[in-house]
Order: C-alpha cells, then structure tokens, then sequence
C-alpha cells in the first residue's frame, strides 16, 4: 500500500526545499534545490518565477507517478514581500519583482506627502523600507508602469501564488498581509485607508483563514491543498504547539528575524526606525518582530575573506571555536574592527559601530578574520533579540535556521545571552512542518 503523504514546498530567496511528511507529520524526504536568478525588464535581478513553477510541478508529478507514495495533502511556506501579478487567465503580466530592488526617491516622497511617514509607519507597522513594503510595489506599478498595472487581474502574495497553480482559486491570508507589507492597518484590523484611496485593493483577493483548505484534483484524486504560508509565520506556528511558555524565536537565514508573539506593546517610533515591525499570527494577532540581514552580510563578508585568505567557500564550515582568539577579541589584543556593509544602518546599528575601521586583510590568519567578523554579527544577533523582547520578562529563547550549524556563532552567543534559556533546532522542518500544520490544526495554539 502507499505510504499516504503530505508534500511541502518551503521556498526561501536562497534555496527552494521540497519535503514529503508522513500522517503523523514525520519526515520522510527532503530535497533541495537552488534556481539561478534571472533580470526583470530594468535589468535587476529577480525570481525565476517559471523555472520555480516548473520545478514545484515536477515534484509533485514525481509523487504522482511514484508507486511509494500517496499524496493527501499540499502545502506552501516561502518567503515574503512578494507578490505575483497575473492577469484574467492567471498568467504572470510581470517579474516577480525583487524586494532588494530600489525604490524611486521621488515616488516615494510623493506618496508620503499623500499619507504622512511617521503616522503611516505607526499604522501599519512597517518602518520605510521601499520595495520589501509590498504594498509599495503595486503602488510603483501604478505610477510607473500604468500599462502594467492595469493588465493585473489579481496581485497574489507569493505563497497564495504557489498554492493557485494547483487550485486555480485567487485569495489572500494574514501572515501574507501582515509581514511589513504597508498595506494593514493594525489599529483597524483591515487594510489601510491609501490602500483603498489608490485602488491597489481592487486588485487583492478575498482573505481567507492561514487555515483554509481546498480540496483540489491531483493525481487523479483529491488533495487537501493548502492557501500558503508566510515562512516567518509557519516557523513560529510549529513552536507555539511545543510549549504555553512565552518564547521569543530567532529564525535565521537570509534575514535573522527574531519574533515575539507574547507582547501587547505597540511598536514607538524608535522601534520603527530600528527596523522593527509587526507580523500577524495565523489567528490575525500582532507579533512584535525585529530582523537584521544576517545571512546576506555574512555572505558579501565571507567573498571577501576568502579572496584575501585564499580559501574555498565552504573553508569556514571547518572553523571550530577558538578560545584563545575570542579571548584576544574580548580583551581588544585583537582589534574589535568589524563594520557592517550590507545592513541597515539603523540607529541601534550605528550605536554598535560608530565608525568603519574594518579591513579584513590587516588579520593574520583567516580564522582570526572570520572569529572577528562572527563577533560582530552576534552582537548584533544580541541587540534584535533585546529590541524584540522590549519590556517583557521572557527569558526562553528557540534558534533556529542555518545559523544553527555555526559553531563559532553559537558559542558566541551562548557567552553573550548567560541567564537565558537558549534552545537550538536543527529546522529546515521549522517553516515547512508549520505549513503541514495548516492542513491538520488539531493542535495549533
């Protein structure tokens, strides 16, 4: 008999996993793949969203075909601040834009003298962040590309996409809508009021429950299939399940974004503009979330590294913790230079790096360089995970993501948050066992 299975796409900026869960939500298989970007039509790269399409297909006709396995169930967890434009057929009118793309300063001057920044920002819990403010993407498309815009049927949240090219159904749900997309009012609970003033809702779909489900033809029976879920939403998902104490959880990757669903504070200004923002729950509910680009510095960080030291990109994963050198590094022998060159300067940044003195050639070795530049990244790590706590006495701390596997990080980190209670989970199952949850919400808080 075929073992009846739950597939999973957890689609991330970097790597795309594709992961197959038993009824009882076991894993049974995982793979992963990487797609080569491609450039929209400015010339900036982007999502390839049809290679990605045609791999998500060929996964699940490999389920179909198989004499292993049953498919009963379909489910989706990528990444956010992304949004698929298609027309009346459902077929993409534009890229999927990426969110890293610039933002026209004079756009966006003209649309805060509409709709004021600080009052805006406060509203809809999302600091100014140009284009990973989705909603500022359609606004750009309307101003920008008219003719594009007005070629749009419906504007589908990248996980809602996914779920769409086997259900054929057009909807939205919260954790899309909330991850600092500009378009929630968190006062109101509903979209905000420039988004209805400029038509952009005209173009978003029904919302509907994270929980939703649509039973749909696939491999010549039903499927329950999934409406997709925010990756930052489904990680938190799967441990609110693992224990009623409160929590903060550090998901690392790409981004490191710490989230606190077990505060009632209102984001301050100051919060704002140190890159906090609000999430919604899969219940509709604020979650107070800090996040820096953790993956993506240490990436620009480790090409220079390994071009000064002569080493192979994957050289570092053979770096254990050295005491001695962290020893040297908290007692200045070795100078403590590290600047950040791909993150935000944000004032709590700034506060930890007043100025740049970083040149990684001057180090003798690359260990050194290496325990320097990690140094410098969990102080950061340190101060997002404070910024998210805010005023609450939370002390539990799950980490989980990539950043897990980094010996050095960990233990830096371990010295550095003494009094706290650290978990570490090996999850590439953290997003994508929330999204098998969605099916089957028996257990979820």
């Amino acid at each position: 008999m075929p073992l009846p299975v739950t597939a999973i796409f957890d689609i991330g900026k970097t790597n795309k996993k594709f992961f197959l869960f038993s009824k009882d939500l076991k894993e049974i298989k995982q793979e992963y793949t990487k797609i080569p970007l491609i450039a929209d039509e400015d010339g900036f790269p982007c999502e390839d969203l049809g290679q990605l399409t045609q791999w998500v297909r060929e996964k699940i006709n490999e389920v179909c075909v198989s004499t292993e396995f049953q498919l009963i169930g379909l489910n989706f967890s990528t990444y956010g601040a992304s949004f698929v434009n298609i027309d009346e057929n459902g077929k993409p009118v534009t890229p999927l834009y990426n969110y890293l793309k610039d933002f026209p300063d004079d756009l966006l001057q003209s649309f805060f003298g509409k709709y004021q920044e600080e009052l805006n920002n406060q509203e809809t819990a999302s600091p100014t962040l140009g284009m990973l403010n989705s909603g500022l993407q359609l606004y750009w498309l309307k101003k920008i590309k008219p003719e594009l815009f007005e070629k749009i049927h419906y504007s589908l949240h990248l996980p809602q996409y996914m779920s769409f090219i086997f259900t054929g159904k057009h909807v939205s749900e919260p954790t899309s809508i909330g991850c600092h997309t500009r378009l929630w009012d968190f006062n109101k609970n509903d979209y905000h009021a420039w988004v209805k003033e400029e038509g952009i809702d005209k173009v978003l779909a029904d919302i509907v429950p994270t929980t939703h489900v649509i039973p749909t033809k696939i491999c010549g029976q039903l499927v329950n299939v999934g409406v997709g879920i925010h990756d930052s939403s489904s990680a938190l998902a799967s441990y609110l399940v693992r224990t009623d104490e409160p929590f903060l959880l550090v998901s690392t990757g790409t981004w490191s974004i710490t989230l606190n669903p077990f505060t009632e504070e209102s984001l301050s200004v100051e919060d704002l503009k140190n890159d906090c923002l609000n999430y919604l729950t899969i219940h509709g509910n604020p979650v107070k979330a800090s996040r820096f680009f953790l993956g993506n510095e240490f990436d620009h960080q480790m090409e220079q590294l390994n071009k000064i030291f002569g080493k192979s990109p994957k050289f570092y994963k053979t770096v254990e913790p050295d005491p001695l050198i962290i020893q040297q590094i908290n007692e200045g022998a070795i100078a403590n230079t590290y600047y950040p060159e791909t993150i935000l300067k944000s004032p709590f940044i700034a506060a930890l790096f007043p100025e740049n003195q970083w040149k990684p050639q001057t180090y003798g070795t690359f260990e050194e360089a290496y325990h320097q530049l990690v140094w410098g990244l969990t102080r950061i790590q340190v101060a997002s995970i404070q910024l998210a706590k805010g005023d609450s006495p939370i002390t539990k701390v799950f980490i989980d993501g990539g950043f897990v596997h980094n010996a050095v990080f960990i233990q830096l980190l371990k010295q550095s948050l003494e009094g706290y209670s650290l978990e570490f989970s090996d999850l590439p199952l953290g997003s994508a066992y929330g999204a098998a949850l969605m099916l089957d919400t028996n257990d979820v808080n």
